[in-house]
């Protein structure tokens, strides 16, 4: 009996001592990590640049007004259609001012001292065709005496200078008379002309302006009738079916944009476009986020390769939203951008193995913010854990959230 009382005893103690210890050791075992779990996949994978862009009619043409004047209503409207030659709009030209009792006395005297300097040149002309007559029959007669020897050659060839010279002050003398009567003209002009409005006289020429292309009215600058100064603007034309697409990309992406790149258009209200880069143009400038942030962006041109029947209801100044190509690849090992982190300039992921966090070294490709493609260190079979904290480590016991 005293044998297996101490027997007894003995087993009691063992028991205790073993749940004690498995107590002990629960009670010191750190709690499992909660994570985030992302499968490792093969498949297709994508870097693009998106932002923002419009469209606008490839070639504009401002129509402004020929003359100063006074500008007639614009009867057309944005979006008609217009032809070359078509009629726009016309345009009075400014009036010629009344002239009051000085201003046409001097109007006067300049048409009488125009006539005066006119008649002054005629008889300058009537005294040069004289000497020039007489030049030319100095010069035949010593040319008739020449054959016979009767005059030097020397003789001679001052006679022909000097009837060339009397030609030439001829001529400069008939220029003189042209222009002295373009200014009795003028002249004359201006006084009749100051004349028939202070009388109400006189027809009102009107200065046609007309479409020098064939397309669409994009833009009235000036509707209403009113004066106009030349070259001041009143119409913008182009055609609405040449559209191309502006983008303002940043600086440090559009170092990587080239003509020819594939571009894709969404976000207009229809399907996916087609589009290819035109132009990166060199010159960046300066501009202002939303959120206050200034930027450097550089404009990039691209060009609408999709059949026009599927954009036809696009128009100039339309919204889209413009993803630029960079790389492509149909089938990459990749994970998600949260799961890779850097320690000591190598990239390591948290592998889940029997639900036991092990650190891995993996071997990095190309990423587009979102997944980065896994050169080695991983398999399609794999499991990572997404943002890992710092209470994570290799060996860390894990629970799904």
């Amino acid at each position: 009996m005293a044998k297996k009382g101490f027997a007894g005893k003995w087993l009691f103690w063992g028991v205790f001592v073993m749940l004690a210890s498995v107590a002990v050791v629960v009670t010191i075992r750190p709690d499992p990590v909660w994570v985030d779990l992302a499968p490792v996949t093969r498949g297709p994978m994508e870097i693009t640049i998106k932002e923002e862009g419009k469209t606008r009619v490839r070639d504009r043409y401002v129509v402004s007004s020929p003359v100063a004047g006074y500008l007639h209503r614009v009867l057309l409207e944005v979006g008609d259609p217009v032809i070359p030659g078509e009629l726009l709009t016309e345009v009075d030209p400014m009036p010629a001012s009344t002239l009051d009792a000085r201003s046409r006395a001097e109007a006067e005297a300049k048409v009488q001292s125009a006539r005066s300097a006119l008649n002054s040149t005629r008889q300058k002309v009537a005294a040069a065709e004289a000497e020039a007559d007489l030049a030319v029959r100095e010069l035949a007669r010593l040319q008739a005496l020449s054959d016979d020897r009767f005059v030097s050659d020397e003789r001679l060839q001052q006679a022909r200078a000097t009837a060339a010279r009397t030609q030439a002050i001829l001529r400069s003398a008939r220029f003189d008379e042209e222009v002295m009567a373009h200014e009795l003209a003028a002249a004359r002009t201006r006084l009749e002309v100051s004349a028939a409005r202070a009388n109400g006289d006189g027809a009102v020429e009107r200065v046609p302006v007309r479409s020098p292309v064939n397309g669409s009215v994009l833009g009235i600058v000036r509707k209403s009738e009113g004066v106009i100064q030349a070259g001041e603007a009143i119409l913008e034309l182009g055609d609405p079916g040449a559209l191309e697409v502006v983008v303002d990309v940043l600086s440090f992406d559009a170092v990587n944009l080239q003509p020819g790149m594939v571009t894709r258009l969404t976000g207009w209200g229809g399907g996916t476009l087609d589009a290819t880069v035109r132009r990166v143009e060199p010159v960046g400038f300066e501009d202002v986020s939303a959120l206050g942030v200034e930027e450097r962006r550089v404009q990039v041109v691209a060009d609408i390769t999709s059949p026009a029947d599927a954009w036809q209801s696009l128009g100039d100044g339309y919204r889209v939203d413009a993803e630029f190509l960079l790389w492509r690849s149909d089938n990459v090992l990749q994970v998600p951008e949260s799961a890779i982190f850097v320690t000591d300039g190598q990239h390591q992921v948290f592998r889940v193995v029997d639900d036991i966090a092990v650190l891995t070294d993996v071997s990095v490709g190309r990423t587009n913010g979102f997944h980065t493609v896994i050169q080695e260190g991983l398999t399609e079979a794999d499991n990572v854990v997404r943002h890992p904290d710092r209470q994570l480590e290799d060996g860390s016991r894990i629970r799904l959230r």
